[in-house]
Parts: C-alpha cells; sequence; structure tokens
C-alpha cells in the first residue's frame, strides 16, 4: 500500500495521528477522535496552533484557559450543515468531552502565537457552489486565507456529489514562490455516504516521479506532499473530504497542470 494512503488505527479513541515526522514533511498535521458520550480526549498545543472540527455529535470544550460550551450540532456529516470550530494557538491546551458520540478533528501547524483562542463557525460558513457540470461540488470554507484567523493553518470542507470530480482540474502546490505558486503540504479526511463505497484519489507530478492513485474508503487519510492530487466519487457514492493546507505562508496559489489548463480557460 502506497504510503501516502493513510487508514485508521481503530474505530473508537484516537484513530489518526498524522504528524510533520510520520509524514516526511515539515507542517502540517492531523488526528481525529472517535468518542462516545462521556468521554474526554485533551492535547497541550506545544508550539503548534490548532484548529478543533466538530466534523459530528457534540462536545464540551474547554481550551486556553476558557470555557467554550458545547460544540457542535451536525449528528451527520452529510447534513452539508456549517461546522462548530475552534482555533487554539500555541502554547495552550485543550479538553473535550462528548455530549454525544461525535468525531473532532484536529488539524495542527506551526504556531506564531499571532491569534487568540476563538470561535470559528457556524456562524459566518456558507455551503458554497464551485465549478461546473460533474465537476461541481460544495465547500464549507472554514479558515481559509481571507479569514484572519491563524498563523499558518488552512482549512476547509467540501462535498463532492455521487458521479462528481473534485480538486479538478488538476493542480499542484508545491514550490514557494509567491504570487505564482505556494508551498502547501496538505492532507485529506475522506467520508464517503454509504459508508461501505470507496471514492479515487490519484497523487502525481508532470515528470511521473511521483504517480499513485488510490481508493479510499470511509475514515481514510490522503497525503499529498507535493504534485496534482484530484479526486472523484463513484456513481452512487457521496464524497466528503476535510482539507488541512500549511506551509511558509498562509496563502494559496496553485499551478494547473498544463493537460487539463485548458478546461479552467473554457470555465472562466
Amino acid at each position: 500500500m502506497t504510503s501516502l494512503l493513510v487508514k485508521p488505527f481503530g474505530i473508537h479513541g484516537k484513530v489518526h495521528a498524522v504528524t510533520p515526522a510520520s509524514a516526511g514533511w515539515r507542517y502540517v498535521g492531523f488526528s481525529l477522535y472517535r468518542l462516545r458520550a462521556g468521554e474526554s480526549a485533551a492535547e497541550a498545543t506545544g508550539d503548534r496552533e490548532v484548529i478543533l472540527v466538530m466534523v459530528e455529535g457534540k462536545a464540551a470544550v474547554e481550551a486556553a484557559g476558557q470555557d467554550w460550551g458545547t460544540l457542535g450540532d451536525r449528528m451527520d456529516v452529510f447534513e452539508k450543515t456549517p461546522p462548530h470550530c475552534l482555533y487554539v494557538p500555541n502554547g495552550e491546551d485543550w479538553t473535550a468531552t462528548a455530549a454525544t458520540d461525535c468525531t473532532i478533528a484536529v488539524c495542527t501547524a506551526p504556531g506564531k502565537g499571532g491569534h487568540k483562542a476563538r470561535r470559528i463557525g457556524p456562524d459566518g460558513i456558507t455551503l458554497t457552489e464551485r465549478g461546473k457540470g460533474t465537476n461541481t461540488r460544495y465547500i464549507n470554507n472554514i479558515a481559509m486565507e481571507n479569514e484572519d484567523y491563524a498563523d499558518s493553518l488552512l482549512v476547509t470542507e467540501v462535498f463532492t456529489p455521487a458521479g462528481h470530480w473534485s480538486s479538478y482540474p488538476s493542480h499542484r502546490h508545491d514550490e514557494d514562490d509567491f504570487p505564482r505558486i505556494t508551498y502547501l503540504e496538505e492532507t485529506y479526511y475522506h467520508r464517503l455516504n454509504p459508508a461501505q463505497g470507496f471514492g479515487i484519489q490519484r497523487v502525481y507530478t508532470e515528470d511521473g516521479t511521483l504517480d499513485e492513485t488510490m481508493a479510499v474508503r470511509d475514515g481514510d487519510v490522503v497525503l499529498v506532499p507535493r504534485g496534482h492530487h484530484p479526486c472523484g466519487a463513484l456513481y452512487g457514492f457521496e464524497m466528503y473530504y476535510l482539507n488541512v493546507m500549511a506551509g511558509p505562508l498562509r496563502k494559496w496559489r496553485f499551478q494547473p497542470d498544463p493537460a487539463v489548463a485548458w478546461i479552467l480557460a473554457r470555465d472562466a
């Protein structure tokens, strides 16, 4: 199995723990907790900033010395309603106690002490359509560059209808040459509806030195260290993914694959 496809190591508790060391890169970290009602998770942020995303369910959260109350009202991710999230800066800690069965994503990147703890969403997050035809998908932007919510992190959710493509036309963000392109590592946390299906994700470079095509199943994580990274939802199966990106500059600038760049020009 390719090292870019990360399977959950259980169905309960902490089921993902991607770190810069385990991924072989410098910036992005991603963990996932699946908690039963009454159970808790707690971490210190250390030198990293964190965005907690309530993927599903509800949890009472304390972080950075404050009680943030109960976060979450989306019981099934495919409800597509805006998520409840919390930003926690570096040098702090957080605790989440499940009020219902819940799924909590922990998105991390280097912190610089530039932002205070704050709620993100559901207010201010609007499901937005992007693309045309079978390239149509729906976006919940959680913390992209237009929102000054973080030092390094860029976080967004994408819902791809059955039979559609996403992160397409193929694009890459693997060079530090702003404003032409930025270097951003990226993780994809995938969910499928119905859960027993699978989707497709390809990660490849134009010179062919990296070319991996993966069948992704419900709960899988895909690492994108470089190259283009389109994904497709099979007929009959919706696809969700949570993207986490970070690099030396908190800007998202990309270059399309020349082989498909004409699609962007046509659809502009």
